[in-house]
Parts: C-alpha cells; sequence; structure tokens
C-alpha cells in the first residue's frame, strides 16, 4: 500500500478503486431446494422452496389447517404475489416459537429470502416491498417495580 503525499494523489487513488456491487447467486441444494430462515417477534421459520405445483405445507400440515384465519394466509403468500409465483413452487416450512401471528410473519420472512435464493434477480421487487427486512420489534421486557413493562401500580395517598 503506497503513502499519498498529496491531495492531488488521493484523487488520482479514489478514482482508480471503484467499489464493486455484490453479485447475488443462485443457492441451492444436492434437491433442487433453496433454503432459507425467517424471524418475526419469538417465531422462527425454516423454509424449503422447490418448483411444483403451488403446495405449501406448515409443520406437515395443510397451509389452511395450520393457519386458519384468511389474514395470515395472505401475509404468508404477499411475497409470492408481489413477484407472480403464485403456483410455481412448493414450499416445506417448519417453524416454532410465539403466537400464530409471528409465526406468519416469520414464515413470510423465510420465503421471501428462499425466492431471493433461488431466483436472485427477485431480490429488487422484493426489497422494494420490504419483504426482505427482519421486522426486530419484539415485546419490552418486565421492570422491577413496575406493573408490567411500563404500568405502575395504582397510586394511592394513603
Amino acid at each position: 500500500m503506497a503513502t499519498l503525499q498529496s491531495l492531488s494523489d488521493l484523487g488520482q487513488k479514489a478514482e482508480t478503486v471503484a467499489p464493486e456491487a455484490p453479485k447475488h447467486v443462485k443457492k441451492v441444494d444436492a434437491q433442487g431446494r433453496a433454503y432459507a430462515t425467517g424471524k418475526r417477534k419469538d417465531a422462527v421459520a425454516r423454509v424449503w422452496i422447490k418448483p411444483g405445483s403451488g403446495k405449501i405445507v406448515v409443520n406437515g400440515r395443510a397451509l389452511e389447517v395450520y393457519f386458519a384465519r384468511p389474514v395470515l394466509r395472505m401475509i404468508l403468500k404477499q411475497p409470492l404475489g408481489v413477484v407472480n409465483r403464485d403456483e410455481q413452487y412448493d414450499i416445506t416450512v417448519t417453524v416454532k416459537g410465539g403466537g400464530l401471528s409471528g409465526q406468519a410473519g416469520a414464515v413470510r420472512h423465510g420465503v421471501s429470502k428462499a425466492l431471493t435464493y433461488y431466483e436472485p434477480e427477485l431480490r429488487g421487487p422484493l426489497k422494494k416491498g420490504g419483504f426482505l427486512t427482519r421486522d426486530s420489534r419484539v415485546v419490552e421486557r418486565k421492570k422491577y417495580g413496575k406493573k408490567k413493562a411500563r404500568r405502575s401500580f395504582q397510586f394511592s395517598k394513603r
């Protein structure tokens, strides 16, 4: 590494070194599946994606059985709808921890990441939609001297 003698040398040095954009490559295993981990609150979802007929299996059960509420199924299918891949992939999910809402968010995050691993060109639309960002909001811890995280006990003068 050469030392710089003047400010003009600094300008010349900066012109020669241009940072390259990171190259995203397809990541699949021996069975041709893309794997990703999604997280939301206390829920962690492990997601495998492979080409297929659009069948989604969560913890060994059908999607409609595990996520009975339509809102949760809608949350889970959002990334597939954004990139128009609704019926092109079979998705296998194992999800643990948290409640159903957090689990649905974790699966959505995992599906989005797995899609980018299988088809790197889908990264742009998914990132623009905010599906690749891990929602870091978690429950605030309870503090001592408080009833809950911030709620105090009722004040009494006597």
